[in-house]
């Protein structure tokens, strides 16, 4: 693994895959096999006038809507898929029953996961419920939030010094500014691990240069999120969709070194290094000290295509497991499911609680 600005340790060991049996559910469930590929365009190509057609498709396949004639349908095909992706509360016996005897280390989505999805990016606020539990949830478990923000504006949501942040898609990450008692190995300094730093004055020229090309279409929103620029066409007419991916591209046409990807009613420019949340996962796990360890336990929630990259990689390690966070059914590699920010709220709390039981036991 690359090191740059890394304050963990001098030596990373590789990962030991492990394999683990998949969690016994009842028979009412059915095996799904996932297909190798699940997503419309995992990167958006720049060039090509075909592109543009491409584009607008993934950017309405991102953007689910139901018209109420079609309810009952959609209603069908939900219980259908969360046959195949079911409930993570009413499976949480089952999940807790496989964590037996391995560490819990927890990750977290931000926007649509602990946040509601809302119009304007700097409004996603965190309820006060949803903080206190998150608290909680850390002082149970190491817990990571991994976010496609940069980190101060995610921090500025969460304000919780304790946990581990892995901002703009795990190209900066940051732990605990105090001692993290679940660091295997005792260490006591803070992480800092920026793969993709000299990228930073590239990406702040493109922002710029997409806030003036984009002003002309209403409702479009250019975010600085330091190592990446996000284009959130949530407020764009959907007519206007296509203007917008044109402006998008005669951009970054003039900039290689940057590719763009996708995520929720948003078009996301990235350094074209291999670096994201699935690997700032693996890295956050390492510098936990579990790099080699079969005993952890790792739980990844999240809603976006961005957190696909995580589901996959915990199928990749054979540790833990995925919860997608959807009311839609979606192509995804999470094994479980929650509806809304608010179901994650309450298997948040049933976590902390069993987690709290099984210590007052141990007295």
């Amino acid at each position: 693994m690359t090191q740059q600005n890394v304050v963990v340790s001098d030596t990373k060991p590789r990962i030991k895959r492990v394999s683990q049996k998949p969690l016994a559910v009842p028979g009412r469930y059915i095996q799904y096999s996932y297909p190798m590929s699940r997503r419309v365009l995992k990167n958006l190509e720049i060039n090509g006038e075909q592109r543009i057609d491409t584009w607008v498709d993934s950017m309405r396949a991102s953007s689910p809507t139901h018209a109420k004639s079609n309810l009952s349908l959609a209603e069908e095909q939900y219980t259908s898929w969360s046959l195949r992706h079911p409930s993570a509360l009413d499976m949480f016996e089952q999940i807790v029953e496989a964590s037996q005897g391995k560490q819990i280390v927890m990750f977290l989505d931000y926007d649509g996961t602990l946040s509601p999805i809302v119009n304007d990016p700097d409004c996603a606020f965190m309820s006060d419920s949803m903080r206190n539990t998150v608290r909680n949830l850390a002082r149970c478990f190491p817990t990571s939030i991994v976010t496609g923000r940069c980190i101060e504006k995610v921090y500025n949501f969460v304000q919780l010094a304790e946990l581990y942040y892995a901002g703009c898609h795990g190209m900066d990450i940051k732990g605990p500014s105090t001692s993290f008692k679940f660091n295997k190995d005792k260490k006591s300094e803070e992480i800092l691990f920026q793969p993709a730093s000299e990228f930073l004055p590239l990406i702040a020229e493109v922002y710029q240069e997409l806030v003036e090309k984009t002003k002309s279409t209403a409702g479009a929103r250019v975010e600085n999120n330091k190592f990446c620029a996000s284009v959130h066409f949530r407020c764009v007419d959907q007519k206007k969709w296509s203007e917008l991916a044109q402006q998008v591209r005669s951009v970054l046409k003039e900039y290689p070194k940057l590719r763009l990807t996708q995520g929720k009613k948003v078009l996301e420019v990235r350094p074209t290094i291999k670096w994201d949340k699935g690997k700032a996962l693996e890295f956050l796990l390492e510098s936990l000290g579990f790099a080699n360890s079969t005993d952890v336990f790792p739980i990844y929630i999240g809603d976006d295509k961005t957190d696909e990259d995580a589901f996959e990689k915990l199928i990749d390690r054979g540790q833990g497991l995925g919860i997608i966070v959807s009311k839609f059914p979606k192509d995804t590699s999470a094994s479980y499911s929650l509806q809304e920010p608010n179901e994650v709220m309450d298997f948040l709390q049933r976590l902390v609680e069993w987690k709290q039981v099984r210590t007052r036991s141990r007295v």
